[in-house]
């Protein structure tokens, strides 16, 4: 796959999935039951630590998918290489991380039960995809090179130092 391609492929997945997952739902729970910023001090502006700091994690994941890996998070248009530099060195998964981290940052920002419920919900949902799916695929993409990966990164709680190959 071009560079371009890559690029424009990752941006397109990145609005219709994490952008739908992590900012269309719960957007939608939160207008629907018109939920006012939570009053409990500090928790807005944990809740917009969060999400900044996940939001340029997850941007940062999809930059690697196009210019390391030159592809896209999709599966229907996969990575020529894989991805193991930058923030995958600490850990595998973190776009799904960055994704739950975005929700719960909106559920501290509301303070609200619905829309950590749709966290542990998705969480549920992206760790059966993750063992079902994705690890198996990776495996018989990548073969050895991933399973040497796998077996050093965490796939959720990142490692403190970054895995050197």
């Amino acid at each position: 796959m071009r560079r371009f391609s890559a690029i424009a492929g990752s941006g397109i997945f990145l609005i219709a999935a994490p952008g739908v997952v992590a900012g269309l739902i719960p957007w939608l729970l939160s207008a629907r039951w018109g939920l006012p910023w939570s009053p409990l001090p500090g928790l807005v502006f944990a809740g917009g630590v969060l999400i900044a700091a996940a939001a340029a994690v997850l941007l940062h994941a999809f930059a690697r998918f196009a210019l390391e890996g030159l592809g896209t998070p999709a599966p229907v248009a996969p990575t020529e290489r894989l991805v193991i530099g930058g923030i995958y060195r600490h850990v595998r998964n973190p776009m799904y991380v960055a994704v739950l981290s975005i929700i719960l940052g909106q559920a501290l920002l509301f303070s609200s039960w619905s829309i950590a419920a749709y966290a542990a919900i998705a969480a549920a949902a992206m760790v059966t995809f993750v063992r079902l799916y994705e690890e198996p695929t990776l495996a018989g993409r990548y073969g050895a090179e991933y399973e040497a990966y796998r077996r050093n990164v965490p796939g959720w709680l990142p490692r403190i130092t970054p895995w050197k190959e």
